[in-house]
């Protein structure tokens, strides 16, 4: 029996993925910011001086994508780069006085798009929903895992 790429689950999870990084984006098109962007000033708001490296193990990027983030959000204002003391290869990431102002303004956002997303939606469902998440997003890293290498 042939897959019904019209009904997989996976395929819906993607647009579903599409749908809401196109919502976040025109959200935050005024602040000229891209999602993943924000994300990583997210991690800087909480703890403001966090290693590239770090950061790029903590969104999942690959150090390709999270050097050019840093870069972008750097040309923008928003972040400064400072070579670590104990080695030159290493880069602190701190938040400039531009990035730290958009941390109140972005959180009203981003709660904004969380309600949006969520409305229509009670809190028992919102529950099941994030277990079952949680439960292919397991599923996927432990195949993942075991089948790294395959292709090589």
């Amino acid at each position: 029996m042939p897959y019904d790429l019209e009904n997989s689950y996976t395929v819906f999870i993607r647009d579903v993925h599409l749908a809401i990084a196109g919502y976040i984006k025109n959200k935050l098109a005024p602040f000229n910011l891209a999602p993943e962007q924000t994300f990583v000033l997210m991690l800087l708001w909480k703890k403001d001086g966090l290693a590239q490296n770090e950061i790029g193990e903590r969104l999942g990027k690959d150090k390709t994508n999270i050097t050019r983030m840093i870069s972008n959000l750097e040309s923008k204002g928003f972040i400064r780069k400072i070579t670590c003391t104990d080695d030159r290869r290493c880069f602190k990431i701190y938040l400039t006085p531009e990035g730290a102002q958009l941390e109140q303004e972005v959180a009203v956002i981003m709660k904004e798009i969380s309600l949006d997303l969520m409305d229509g939606i009670s809190d028992d469902e919102l529950i099941v929903l994030r277990r079952l998440l949680n439960k292919i997003k397991d599923n996927a890293r432990v195949n993942e895992a075991a089948t790294a290498g395959i292709s090589d």
